[in-house]
This record gives C-alpha cells, structure tokens and sequence, in this order.
C-alpha cells in the first residue's frame, strides 16, 4: 500500500485538511456530525489495499478551518467542498466512488444528483434526511429541540437529548483528531435534518445509489431516513456490521462488504445478478 499522504486544500472560506492513501479506482470517504477523517482510519487502511482512498474533515471540524465566524453549514456547501477536493486529487473525468455517513451521506447524495458526471456509485450510510419521513415535522421539531437545549444549557444535556435517535443510548464514540461537539449542536444538526434530497435527480441515478443502514441501528429513529429513501428510489437497503458508526467499529467487515457493494454498484445493469 501506498504510504498516506496529507494535504491542505483551500476552498471558499475554510481550508480543507486531506488525507489519501492507496492506489487504484478512486474512492471518496465523507464524515459526517462532528466526525473527521480520523473516524475513517482503520476502514480506509484496509479499503487501501486496492483503491485510492481519500478523507477529509468536513469545513469546521478539526483541521479544516474556517476562514470567519462560524455560520450554519449548508450541505450544498459541502458538496462544492468535496467536488473541489476531488477535481484537486484526480482527474477531471476520473469516475469517483462515494461512501458517506450520516451527514455525510447527504453530501454524497447531493453530490450524485449535481454532478452525476463524475459520480460512478455512492453509498449513503443512514442519511438524517428527516424531511422524507411522514412524521418529518415531529423529527425536526426535536432537532429544534436540541439545539435550544444546547443554547441553554451546553452540549453535555444536548447530547444527552440526542440519544433518543440512537435507541436511548449516547452516540457512539468515535475517533477523532478534535472534539466538534459544539461546532456540530450549533451549526450542523439543524440544517443538515433539514435538507431535502433531490429526489427527482437522485431518480435518474437510482442505480448508481445504495441506501445503507446498520444492523445494529435499524430499530434506531436515525435508521428510518435510509429506509424511507431506499422506497422513493425504488432500492434495496444494505445492512452493514454494526450500528451508525459501523465502519468505525467494525473496520475489517465493514470494508470488506462495501467493497462488493460498490464494485455491484458500479457494475453495467447487464453483469448484474438480474440484469
């Protein structure tokens, strides 16, 4: 395996922390939260083996600095973030494979409904796309509430709120090069619950997409969005090891199985089981 190799991209207001490793088909890890490219170590190390894998922290987190005052965080800013990032490492027509987690699965989505030239697959990994759910306005009615609990009272009680969505339990602990709790209850967790796919779009790629969701988490609120996604597109959901943060937890299983997923994603309708 190629050594890792770190990098500093500038973008439109932040300076975006990089890390590639590997070598071959171009694949794209995206945090999600208050999540960095640290959360990716272990996976990306074992995904290296056979693929050019790059991470990132998300603008605001950890090492990608903002150029100004925090704001809140656009998941259509993000998108242009990583298209960047992308046209910065590869090549201008190079088709690049996306795998995106919570937050970051909804970049990944973005990202195949704007630019589905570059995009050849993406795996959205229990995306908080609450506005697809029937019950949306109770869901963003509580991420409301959770940020006024954080304006209040600080982030512990705000992330002791937040344990609802992961089956009454805290959120999983992660790696991390920084603690962005913070910078996630204040500026992330609101707008990000609050985009809407461009489902009509997304339509027209629905092959090269894959709903995905953790075992151990689809009983979870944060599990229902995949599901719920994986309906209007007319897809298959995916379960892989673990809960929310699998990939984390379970680092070997996880891309093992994503593995096969993408290459089947990615795949001519006609080599597909079916097809």
């Amino acid at each position: 395996m190629d050594a890792l190799k770190n990098g500093t991209l500038e973008v439109p207001g932040a300076r975006l922390h990089f890390e590639v490793r590997g070598s071959g088909p171009l694949l794209l890890l995206i945090a999600g939260g208050g999540s960095d490219a640290a959360v990716f170590e272990r996976a990306a190390a074992v995904l290296a083996s056979g693929r050019r894998v790059v991470t990132y922290d998300p603008r605001g987190n950890s090492r990608s600095t903002l150029d100004g005052p925090p704001t809140d965080q656009r998941i259509e800013t993000h998108t242009e973030d990583a298209c960047r990032l992308l046209d910065h490492i590869g090549a201008a027509d190079e088709p690049v494979d996306v795998f995106g987690s919570c937050s970051g699965a909804l970049v990944a989505l973005d990202l195949a409904a704007r630019h589905q030239d570059r995009i050849r697959s993406v795996v959205a990994h229990e995306p908080p796309a609450m506005t697809l759910l029937p019950d949306a306005d109770r869901h963003l009615a509580f991420f409301d509430h959770v940020h006024e609990v954080f304006r209040r009272d600080g982030v512990a009680p705000a992330l002791r709120e937040l344990e609802v969505v992961f089956g009454g339990r805290p959120a999983p602990e992660l790696p991390e090069a920084h603690d962005n709790s913070a910078f996630f209850l204040a500026h992330v967790v609101r707008p990000s619950t609050r985009f809407v796919p461009d489902l009509t779009a997304l339509r027209g790629v629905a092959d090269r997409i894959v709903p995905a969701g953790g075992h151990d988490s689809r009983t979870h609120a944060i599990h229902r969005p995949a599901r719920a996604l994986a309906e209007r597109l007319g897809r298959a959901l995916v379960e892989f090891p673990g809960g929310h943060a699998g990939y984390a937890k379970h680092p070997a299983e996880f891309a093992e199985l994503l593995v096969g997923v993408l290459a089947a994603a990615a795949a001519p309708a006609s080599a597909r089981p079916g097809g």
